[in-house]
């Protein structure tokens, strides 16, 4: 029994030395692909860088510069010839647009000052206004139950002359 716990201790140990070993060769596989990758990477950025440079070896940035202002120029010329198409030619130029429409003001204000001259106001009434009518309470029958004529209690009536001798009063 000694003998077979000496020889699983043995195993155990060289298991993890294989377990260790194996796990340095899977960081070093990983290394190597990052380095194959990198340089892959560095490649065709030196392709590209040389591209550019062939792209570029026919421009020169004061040509350019140049280039830019000339179109820049141009599209002012545009700018000014269509501004001056699109300009009226002829009447209404040499008119000055704030007397123009003082002069539109004054017409329409006189317009107006003939309109208000020929309107005919109604003439009032110089008679007394109407009594007010007579209301019913929901007891009382209608008028056209029992004839007509029927009179509102007596305060009632007190209070409707007051507020028509008021409202008489305020309207003349």
């Amino acid at each position: 029994a000694l003998q077979a716990l000496k020889r699983k201790k043995k195993y155990e140990k060289q298991l993890s030395q294989i377990d260790g070993t194996l796990s340095t060769i899977e960081f070093q596989r990983e290394a190597l692909e990052n380095s194959h990758t990198n340089t892959e990477v560095f490649k065709n950025m030196g392709y590209a860088a040389q591209a550019m440079k062939k792209v570029h070896e026919n421009m020169d940035l004061d040509k350019i510069d140049s280039l830019m202002d000339d179109v820049t120029e141009q599209q002012a010329v545009a700018q000014e010839i269509s501004e001056a198409i699109s300009n009226r030619v002829g009447f209404g130029d040499e008119f000055d647009e704030d007397e123009l429409m003082a002069e539109l003001e004054e017409l329409e204000q006189e317009e107006l000052n003939k309109k208000m001259t020929d309107v005919r106001l109604p003439s009032v009434p110089s008679t007394s206004l109407p009594t007010r009518p007579k209301y019913f309470s929901s007891t009382t029958p209608s008028p056209s139950q029992h004839g007509s004529g029927f009179v509102a209690s007596s305060r009632k009536k007190v209070e409707d002359d007051d507020d028509m001798k008021q409202l008489a009063a305020w309207a003349s």
